[in-house]
């Protein structure tokens, strides 16, 4: 019984022991265990701005911006878009994509002699166009001689206006994956998209017109071709409108502005620093999110686009970043 006893005794002791261990140790966990850091940022939540393919410098500047569209959503919203190799792709399947002015370098209809003249001139302006050494003022100029130059050689192209559909055809001129569902959305929730375009407008229609995409809360600013009594090609309607010049034309299209001003939230789309220029026609705009696609020279243009761009898209031939920012809006 003694032994019994003393057995007993010494078992509690070694229960209590335990016991104390087991709940100090639980005690302790609670005390010293960290909380789960919660996400407070809303742009945090999207996973598709974590690809590497996206840039952003200041995250929570993005917040702000990204947080007052989703309270304004789709009644407030308007998007404005460049075309060029925004909507359009740079590459496909390891092959490079025109852009609208691709119709005088690549058509079958047009001589292989006019053919070499815009290659050359294209090998000569666009290098000066993306070099990120150069001001935009030092571009202005090259820019408009470069697109004088193509202009004074259209009516020998020999394209006539009934051609321009075939020629269309002909072109390896895509638009970045998901733009069909970009255009529906934007569709299905009435929000007016401009696309600002110094490219040519009858290509860009044409464009639109065979993927379908050509909603009536569509709007096209860009150079739109002149034809004479025979149907043959000689210039441009209006003024030129060029890279670095889009701020001037947004103000002279101050009617499509004045039908849209009640939208105060802008999304801009673009791949050049002078498309940030295109909402400049906007009235009182509350909030502008400038994303840009970076196409050209990453490493050596990155901090520039950085520091003019919300957001930047390097070698980015989808519209995800897009699409997944409007699901959270509209």
């Amino acid at each position: 019984m003694l032994f019994s006893s003393n057995f007993h005794s010494r078992f509690l002791e070694l229960s209590i022991g335990i016991g104390t261990v087991v709940i100090a140790t639980v005690v302790t966990f609670h005390i010293i265990r960290k909380p789960r850091k919660k996400i407070s940022r809303i742009i945090d939540t999207m996973e598709i701005l974590n690809k590497n393919t996206v840039h952003i410098k200041n995250r929570d500047h993005v917040e702000e911006i990204v947080s007052q569209l989703i309270r304004g959503s789709a009644s407030k919203l308007q998007v404005i878009s460049d075309f060029d190799q925004t909507l359009s792709r740079v590459h496909m399947n390891g092959e490079k994509c025109t852009t609208t002015y691709g119709i005088f370098e690549h058509s079958s209809k047009i001589s292989q002699e006019y053919k070499t003249q815009t290659t050359t001139l294209y090998n000569h302006y666009h290098p000066i166009e993306v070099d990120p050494h150069l001001t935009k003022a030092e571009k202005v100029p090259h820019m408009i001689e470069w697109y004088t130059k193509c202009v004074d050689m259209m009516p020998s192209s020999g394209i006539t206006k009934d051609s321009v559909p075939d020629m269309v055809a002909d072109l390896s001129l895509h638009l970045r994956d998901g733009c069909e569902v970009l255009f529906e959305s934007l569709y299905k929730h009435n929000v007016p998209l401009l696309i600002f375009s110094a490219g040519i407008g009858d290509v860009l229609k044409e464009v639109l017109c065979r993927d379908n995409l050509l909603y009536p809360n569509v709007k096209i600013i860009a150079n739109f071709m002149q034809f004479d009594e025979e149907n043959k090609l000689t210039g441009f309607k209006n003024d030129l409108i060029h890279t670095f010049n889009k701020n001037q034309s947004s103000i002279e299209n101050h009617e499509y502005f004045n039908h849209v001003k009640a939208r105060n939230n802008v999304i801009l789309l673009g791949d050049s620093l002078g498309d940030l220029d295109m909402a400049a026609g906007v009235q009182d705009a509350d909030v502008v999110l400038k994303i840009g696609f970076l196409n050209f020279k990453v490493e050596e243009n990155l901090d520039k686009y950085l520091d003019t761009f919300d957001i930047v898209l390097s070698d980015d031939q989808t519209m995800d970043v897009v699409i997944g920012l409007l699901q959270n809006i509209l």
